[in-house]
């Protein structure tokens, strides 16, 4: 009786150890990728900050209203920075803690869906940055009174970007979301198909939420929104053919 009760623990401190191992490994990635940019932050927010300074008006530039943000912004925007870089290592590492008491089946749809969601995520980022930063930012400089300069603060403009950043990654997600809805069985890809007309509106009202007023701008948001939903229910039909193929239903 009492080697049975110290026996018993055991696997669950394996388990404790093993997800302490995972935590730091992944803490650690960080920490060696935020070392190794932290020497280029100054060049990273003027990469990030060039969308908005390519449109400041003639004589104007961005500030620092506080006296220690010349040095925590840029530091803030490269721990930020590791993070990002480092979502493969972090998402392998949370793949490696769980797989194990997965289903080979489950394996098979997880990792590739996993590996989608990433690619998914920065490409969301990029989109932000390259597409639709530009439109934003001109929106904005135009609209303004003529005798006020502009003058962005840089901690202001770092809160704004990453926020953006951080929603158009999200927004990107959505195949991954109806996929993994069909794949559990909550539902499926004829449902999801019967609500495209709100899906449609619910893009674009977000769209509206997160661009400047116009037409072009929520569109260019809105539309890969709902194309990123149709990918999705795509692959959620794939997906169904081939689980009703597995357990012989008739097609």
């Amino acid at each position: 009786m009492t080697e049975s009760l110290e026996d018993n623990p055991q696997p669950l401190v394996a388990h404790l150890t093993e997800l302490r191992d995972r935590l730091l490994r992944a803490i650690l990635s960080v920490l060696v990728i935020f070392i190794c940019l932290f020497p280029f932050s100054n060049e990273i927010y003027t990469f990030i900050s060039e969308p908005l300074r390519a449109l400041l008006p003639e004589g104007s530039s961005m500030i620092a209203t506080e006296v220690a943000s010349p040095f925590l912004t840029p530091f803030k925007l490269t721990l930020v920075m590791s993070i990002f870089v480092a979502i493969p290592v972090i998402l392998y590492q949370i793949w490696s803690f769980v797989a194990p008491g997965m289903y080979r089946q489950e394996k098979r749809i997880a990792f590739p869906l996993l590996a989608s969601s990433v690619l998914l995520f920065y490409a969301g980022a990029s989109f932000a940055y390259f597409v639709v930063f530009p439109l934003i930012f001109a929106f904005f400089t135009s609209v303004g009174p003529t005798d006020v300069a502009v003058m962005t603060d840089i901690n202001r403009y770092l809160d704004f970007v990453l926020k953006l950043f951080f929603a158009f990654g999200i927004a990107f997600e959505i195949p991954i979301a109806a996929v993994i809805l069909i794949w559990s069985g909550v539902t499926t890809p004829d449902a999801l198909a019967k609500k495209r007309p709100y899906i449609i509106v619910g893009c674009f009202i977000f769209g509206m939420l997160l661009t400047p007023p116009d037409v072009i701008s929520q569109s260019l948001l809105a539309v890969p929104m709902w194309m990123l939903f149709e990918v999705g229910v795509f692959f959620g039909r794939i997906i169904e053919k081939r689980r009703q193929s597995s357990n012989g239903s008739p097609t």
